[in-house]
């Protein structure tokens, strides 16, 4: 299980600068990355590490609600083809447990038909981005989701 990504804890990462105040605060935000396949795991945790979010990585549902039950992340990107169980059911788990239930939760997925993300939207997802997508707009989601206050659901 991958904790805390490329480059380790905050206190191994490179040195960011004194100027960057921003990504220190950043660090507190904890985006857990569900998905099996690599070349999306990759740059989507490269960028999400360079604007200081510590970044976890699951390849499995099951490996999922560990993260999610050791580890409480503010924001889950989840695929919703995985070994095992799937990203319906992680979130329908996520949205029944009183200790997790407040993480934003966005799916990132091929399937894109209406009822696939009408789907997800009743499962109580934040957002539902289809794949191919761009990084600029998985972090815009991200940034505008974790800037909004947590509201108990």
């Amino acid at each position: 299980m991958v904790y805390f990504g490329l480059f380790g804890t905050h206190e191994n990462r490179p040195s960011l600068g004194d100027d960057d105040r921003e990504r220190d605060t950043l660090m507190a935000k904890k985006i857990l990355i569900v998905e099996d396949e690599p070349n999306i795991v990759v740059p989507l945790q490269f960028s999400l590490e360079q604007k200081g979010y510590q970044v976890i990585v699951a390849v499995s549902g099951e490996e999922a609600m560990e993260v999610i039950a050791d580890l409480k992340p503010d924001l889950v990107l989840l695929d919703i083809m995985l070994p095992g169980m799937d990203g319906f059911e992680v979130c329908r788990n996520v949205r029944q447990d009183p200790g997790a239930r407040n993480a934003k939760i966005v799916f990132l997925s091929a399937m894109g038909r209406d009822i696939d993300v009408a789907k997800g939207m009743a499962l109580e997802a934040d957002a539902y981005i289809v794949k191919p997508f761009s990084i600029m707009e998985v972090m815009e989601k991200v940034g505008s989701l974790l800037a909004e206050p947590q509201e108990p659901r």
